[in-house]
């Protein structure tokens, strides 16, 4: 039961994430609007089409879900805390990720991914996912990653300690 939460790309980006994230196994896709967001919307239609394209060539029983763009701080007040979520954060102290997901491998069964957009999370961002006892931020290593490379890193991460390639 994985999660995928993005913040917009520009299309061909956003084309390439949506298929990496579905053959990962996402279940669920929602884009999440950030401060420093490059685009300002997102062809939905085409989200869903990309998705079940994925899903038939990949041979998924399971089409993946994928919901209205939604405000960074609505997705907070929102958020079912029962689900942990992974907060992708360069800005994080580097350790080792395997190590700090394997830390919140028994609070919950349920897990979203959160990666910000090209340019980052701004500090009010940061400060507000940190205050949440649900959220776990994660450094994906020394390098300052694309939002797409970033996707596909944390979701084998992800997958590899929490999830069904265990």
């Amino acid at each position: 039961d994985l999660q995928y939460l993005f913040a917009p790309l520009k299309r061909a980006r956003l084309d390439y994430m949506v298929q990496k994230a579905v053959e990962m196994g996402a279940t669920r896709l929602r884009p999440v609007m950030t401060q420093h967001c490059q685009v300002k919307g997102v062809n939905l239609e085409r989200m869903r089409a990309n998705g079940i394209e994925v899903a038939e060539q990949c041979g998924l029983l399971a089409i993946p879900e994928i919901d209205e763009v939604i405000s960074l701080t609505n997705l907070i007040d929102r958020w079912d805390e029962s689900r942990h979520m992974v907060f992708c954060d360069e800005g994080a102290a580097l350790s080792n990720p395997l190590m700090a997901l394997k830390e919140i491998e028994s609070r919950s069964k349920s897990f979203a991914v959160l990666i910000g957009p090209e340019g980052g999370f701004s500090e009010d961002e940061r400060r507000l996912l940190r205050a949440q006892s649900f959220v776990t931020p994660l450094a994906l290593g020394p390098r300052i990653m694309r939002a797409d490379t970033a996707a596909v890193a944390a979701l084998s991460l992800v997958n590899a300690v929490l999830g069904d390639w265990r």
